[in-house]
């Protein structure tokens, strides 16, 4: 992954980048991993946040856990960056890819399962790509709902910026094999824990409501692509209206434009 500062500055403001420099001056960067074109790092600022840094082609998609909702990317994905471009960390995935040519098909399988077993997030991915049958959404509404607990254990609201990416994934990974009602129910659980939660939320504002609205148009999507019968098609209307109703009034006008996006285009 090779990248230069003009790219990294033409990605943030001059007093994003200005903070960047000084975070890796400072050493903040305590863990920092490159796996093909994806770049991991842990960043200690008044938090430790997780930054992940993808490379597809041209594009740059960089995601923090961090509060920050300003112009441009955050001051932890710039130290990042400017990391990679001064000292290229190793491409993990070529060791990766030279051992699993000397494992043999059992003890793949052995060392897979051992890691499935405490490991959700990995296990969600892998019957999402392989399995056949897909989790409710109360499953993932109690995964989501246990990560805005972890947030406020020490403090009533939450002030950072949680990272929903891999439930997003999973949709995605649904959604690639054609099973639209599978990521429906992602993207339901992701909508509606993300309104239900709205009086815990205490920043990085823009990050939820587009995590919310990206839930809802991915819901939207996947309803008319699954093309469900009337019956069913009513009950997705209803997770829906049942939002609108409920008593967390900030996103009201996105369930019902949501609503009205699924009834305009069936």
């Amino acid at each position: 992954m090779t990248i230069d500062e003009t790219t990294i500055r033409n990605l943030c403001t001059d007093a994003v980048f200005e903070r960047g420099q000084r975070y890796r001056k400072e050493g903040r960067i305590q863990r920092l991993e490159r796996f093909d074109d994806v770049v991991t790092a842990v960043v200690q600022g008044s938090s430790r946040y997780d930054v992940t840094v993808e490379r597809d082609g041209k594009a740059i998609d960089a995601r923090c856990t961090c509060p920050y909702d300003g112009a441009g990317e955050c001051k932890h994905v710039v130290a990042v960056l400017l990391d990679v471009a001064v000292d290229p960390p190793r491409d993990e995935s070529e060791r990766v890819g030279s051992t699993l040519e000397d494992v043999s098909a059992d003890d793949l399988r052995a060392f897979v399962r051992d890691v499935l077993a405490d490991r959700t997030e990995l296990r969600d991915q892998f019957l999402a790509r392989f399995g056949d049958t897909g989790r409710p959404v109360e499953a993932y509404r109690t995964e989501i709902e246990d990560r805005f607990d972890r947030h406020t254990q020490h403090y009533p609201v939450v002030t950072d910026a949680i990272d929903f990416s891999h439930f997003f994934e999973l949709a995605e990974q649904y959604r690639e094999r054609g099973r639209y009602s599978d990521a429906a129910a992602v993207y339901r659980a992701l909508f509606e824990e993300i309104d239900d939660n709205e009086i815990r939320i205490d920043a990085a504002y823009d990050h939820y409501a587009k995590a919310l609205q990206s839930a809802l148009d991915g819901y939207v999507e996947c309803v008319l692509a699954a093309d469900p019968d009337q019956d069913e098609f009513e009950k997705y209307v209803g997770a829906l209206a049942d939002q609108a109703a409920s008593e967390h009034t900030a996103n009201t006008e996105q369930f019902y434009q949501a609503i009205d996006d699924l009834e305009e285009q069936r």
